[in-house]
């Protein structure tokens, strides 16, 4: 194969795994089409195939409308040293406070202004304005807990009066349902008519066996010939049950078996001292003694697995229920049969298959009437209740590391009331947990292991420095007095932020549009090309966009638009160079490679200096200017790429030098003619 023609083929391959790329990138950013189609061919065909994933873009406050929050924090009573940690803590709990207000992807920054700390909340499609000032103006909630030991309380006279009226209704629907089926009345619409609640109305339950999930209807399912249905109904603490057997078949066979494990130091959930050594010779000294009749009590004896006091029983196993090394052993010796020794991830094992049998399964069919219980009307058992400790005891916590294992931890300091208030608590729960709750939710729940009377405490876990520090910023934020104060509200209508993104999305597309036409145009067969890397472009962007996510707002969709435009700007270096070379009368192939090479040093240098610019915005600047910064500096790294890769191999594919040489008026270059 000659040079050109592998080039030629790489080139090809290479165009193909971009489109191939760009089809399926292009389904992640509009899958409705895909989906559509999907449904339509499932309906047709009787099949299942699978949707594709639809993750809608995130937008910002100004797109979907919401609402913007200022606030000021006062950290005048805050030690200096301790404000930095103080605010952040702060941000950390308002954070979460509007996550469990049902809040997609809320922005807290906190920065300083004019000497002074101030804390920006955007809730992007935030309606009840009042609900989420009032919710993130609430101090951080800290509380300790103890472990709740009182009996749950029992029903009232009224609870259990409308408990047992349901049961009553419920064994009067089950019987007269069980009267209808036995009477010949249908027993697929006998579960339609009778099914409540949360069982399901389809009676078909398919094939059961004896070790399945449905093993009491199995139970019943051998009292009955096939076509028949149960006679009585089948009663459990919350259900009533009707079993009909529609058929019966045998698929297989299960054994009964019984094992002496000897593992060894390695083996999988092994707590023996054998080694590997000393496992192979204990086996093998089993193996020269072992008989059917004595196997029981040498399990007994010796088997180091979790069935030995049962003699090294293990029930019923049908094929591919143990690891393979022992299914194949138990299905091919025969009964009353003692293995050689098998080897498996556990150890070493003895065998002895005691029963062979047919694996027999139902089809059964089900209709089920509901039954109250009384866990549904009481309330579940709170866990943990609430000691007389809370938050405004606590002095401070500070990250401090074991002396002994360098491990971080967080030490906590109490004020003097609540220094006797934790002797109390700690003295009542010795080897009992005490959980640390912030906002709700549990962040640590340490073990008392004496009473404590020192007004101090050490929260030890398996956490890193970074969450060692978090956990103190959040017992900081309910403990330090940082007060915040609402200075500045701006609410943006959803319908005004639906507006705002018609107008970008028009003007973006005819933006487009006119430069698609001014390439084609003007540059004419690489303008083509370069409009079809914009297009591959834009759908990548989108892709990314999404997948990390991105938050796109009015700035951020400009700063897409510019970065499009910087696509268009490399576009244009390269075939200026590109004609530039052709006019030299140099050949098309090597005024390809001419352009590219010659028009790299500018599009990079001009990219380099707008990445800095992206990375100093984003830096600094606020979260509307972040939004222009990150989507544009995403477009640029994604525009070099394009015009550099995409567009190059394009025409490396669509132009044959050969052919067009004499075809320049296709590049924008007047015949020598007409240049003279």
């Amino acid at each position: 194969m000659s040079k050109k023609l592998k080039k030629r083929t790489k080139v090809r391959l290479t165009v193909v795994m971009i489109f191939l790329l760009a089809f399926t990138l292009l389904l992640f950013d509009a899958p409705v089409i895909y989906d559509k189609s999907i449904d339509f061919a499932n309906s047709k065909l009787g099949i299942e195939m699978p949707h594709f994933a639809n993750v809608p873009f995130r937008l910002g406050l100004d797109l979907q409308g919401g609402t913007h929050l200022v606030y000021e924090a006062d950290t005048e009573k805050v030690p200096t040293g301790e404000k930095g940690d103080a605010l952040e803590g702060v941000r950390d709990v308002i954070e979460r406070r509007v996550n469990a207000f049902g809040v997609s992807e809320p922005i807290v920054q906190v920065n300083k202004a004019k000497g002074k700390w101030r804390v920006i909340v955007e809730l992007a499609g935030i309606t009840d304005v009042r609900e989420a000032i009032k919710m993130i103006g609430e101090t951080p909630l800290l509380e300790f807990k103890e472990q709740n030991e009182e009996p749950p309380r029992e029903l009232t006279p009224e609870e259990r009066q409308d408990l047992e009226a349901f049961n009553k209704k419920a064994a009067t629907d089950a019987n007269e349902a069980l009267k209808k089926v036995l009477a010949g009345d249908d027993f697929g619409q006998a579960a339609e008519d009778y099914t409540f609640g949360a069982f399901e109305a389809n009676s078909d339950l398919g094939w059961i066996t004896a070790n399945g999930e449905y093993s009491y209807l199995f139970e019943k399912a051998e009292l009955v010939e096939p076509g028949n249905i149960y006679p009585h109904l089948i009663e459990q603490e919350n259900i009533y049950t009707i079993l009909k057997v529609d058929d019966k078949r045998e698929n297989g066979v299960e054994a009964k078996a019984s094992h002496i494990l000897i593992c060894y130091t390695g083996a999988s959930n092994c707590e023996a001292e054998y080694s590997k050594e000393g496992a192979q010779m204990k086996i093998d000294e089993l193996k020269a003694e072992v008989t059917a009749e004595n196997f029981a009590q040498l399990a007994k004896e010796n088997s180091t697995g979790p069935s030995a006091p049962d003699g090294g029983d293990l029930g019923w196993s049908g094929p591919g229920q143990m690891v393979p090394e022992f299914d194949e052993a138990v299905f091919t010796m025969e009964v009353d049969a003692i293995s050689e020794v098998v080897e498996t991830q556990f150890g070493y094992h003895l065998i002895n298959k005691t029963e062979e049998r047919p694996i027999i399964e139902y089809d059964v069919a089900q209709v089920q009437i509901k039954k109250m219980v009384e866990t549904e009307i009481l309330p579940p058992q709170e866990p943990w209740k609430n000691t007389e400790l809370t938050g405004k005891h606590l002095k401070n916590a500070r990250v401090e590391f074991d002396p002994n294992t360098n491990f971080p931890e967080v030490a906590l300091v109490f004020n003097d009331e609540g220094k006797d208030l934790f002797a109390e608590v700690t003295k009542r729960n010795v080897g009992k947990p005490v959980a640390i709750f912030l906002d709700g939710e549990p962040i640590s729940v340490p073990r008392v292991n004496e009473q404590i009377s020192g007004g101090e405490a050490i929260i030890t876990g398996d956490f890193d420095i970074q969450e060692a520090k978090l956990l103190s910023q959040r017992l900081n934020a309910g403990a330090l007095p940082v007060p915040i104060d609402l200075i500045s509200q701006q609410t943006v209508g959803a319908s005004l932020g639906a507006d705002s993104l018609q107008k970008s999305l028009f003007a973006g597309i005819v933006g487009l549009i006119l430069v698609a036409l001014f390439m084609i145009i003007y540059y004419r067969l690489p303008g083509l090309l370069a409009v079809l890397a914009l297009l591959i472009y834009g759908v990548i962007i989108l892709f990314i966009f999404k997948a990390i996510p991105v938050t796109l707002t009015l700035a951020g969709i400009a700063g897409f638009i510019l970065s499009v435009g910087m696509a268009v700007d490399a576009n244009v270096l390269i075939f200026e160079r590109l004609k530039e070379e052709l006019r030299m009368g140099k050949p098309l192939g090597t005024a390809i490679d001419e352009g590219f090479k010659r028009a790299w040093t500018s599009i990079r240098d001009g990219n380099v200096s707008t990445l800095i610019t992206c990375f100093i915005l984003a830096w600094f600047g606020t979260s509307m200017i972040k939004g222009f910064a990150i989507t544009l500096g995403i477009g640029v790294i994604l525009s070099m790429f394009s015009a550099v890769v995409v567009t190059r191999q394009l025409l490396y594919m669509f132009v044959n030098p050969e052919k067009h040489d004499k075809r320049l008026w296709l590049f924008g270059i007047k015949k020598k003619s007409d240049q003279d």
